[in-house]
């Protein structure tokens, strides 16, 4: 499958590459986002190559879409389409502590969900959020990006810190893309 590249007005977003490595690394040191995401606690440098390459043999495949999200030119967070070839993919995003509160991981997940629901994409008919219980910041994104609340996983979640309970959301083709009243305490 083609690397698309994917433009905002602030963002570029792009396949991992070799050279972000070190930037990959030294974001995935952040406890709370080893808390919230699957990324291995410790996060050692090899670990980044180790992913980078992974996010390469997940584009040839066509089973995943991964990219870096670059704000002037820095690595500031990732995001993917995980399981593309089922028809409902897994949207997936981390920023980098310094970036958070800037609204860049809404702008860039609404590129990827343009980009999945895009006319050359019909097969994609839904697209599933899922986020550990407690990632209000998260579910505060998807939220905004027309996800509707579809429950509570129990224990679906298994990182470095062992099991947790996860919220999942979905996004239809020809949902409306407008902000949704969720039943959680997002604040």
């Amino acid at each position: 499958m083609e690397r698309d590249v994917l433009h905002t007005p602030r963002l570029e977003l792009s396949a991992p590459r070799d050279r972000d490595a070190a930037s990959i690394h030294a974001a995935c040191q952040d406890a709370e986002l080893q808390r919230l995401t699957t990324v291995p606690s410790p996060y050692l440098p090899g670990d980044a190559e180790k992913f980078i390459a992974l996010s390469d043999r997940w584009w040839d495949e066509g089973s995943e879409a991964t990219w870096a999200i670059r704000l002037d030119d820095r690595l500031v967070g990732m995001i993917g389409l995980a399981r593309l070839g089922g028809g409902a993919p897994e949207i997936g995003y981390w920023m980098a502590r310094e970036a958070r509160g800037q609204g860049v991981v809404g702008e860039a997940a609404e590129a990827v969900v343009d980009w999945a629901f895009a006319a050359e994409r019909p097969a994609i008919a839904r697209i599933e959020w899922r986020a550990v219980v407690g990632n209000v910041a998260s579910a505060r994104t998807a939220r905004r990006l027309g996800f509707r609340y579809e429950g509570l996983l129990r224990q679906a979640a298994s990182n470095s810190f062992g099991r947790a309970d996860l919220w999942v959301a979905g996004l239809l083709r020809d949902d409306e893309r407008s902000p949704q009243t969720w039943p959680l305490p997002l604040g």
